[in-house]
């Protein structure tokens, strides 16, 4: 699985929130995907649609991501 990465420090680390705030560690593949970091863990009730960089302020939609 080769994973996509932020577009403004290269990290592949993300997270999602959930509506009570909560948040997920997940990948983004070079399809567009998102998953969970660790594969036992659901995506439900998680917000797949806005994705957050773990080394720096960047956050928006799967899709912006970059390849390295």
């Amino acid at each position: 699985m080769r994973k996509m990465l932020c577009p403004q420090c290269k990290i592949a680390a993300m997270y999602v929130k959930n509506a009570n705030g909560e948040r997920l560690l997940v990948y983004v593949t070079e399809g567009g995907r998102v998953v969970p970091k660790n594969p036992e863990q659901s995506l439900d009730g998680f917000d797949i649609s806005e994705v957050y960089c773990l080394g720096c302020s960047w956050h928006g939609s799967p899709k912006k991501l970059v390849r390295y």
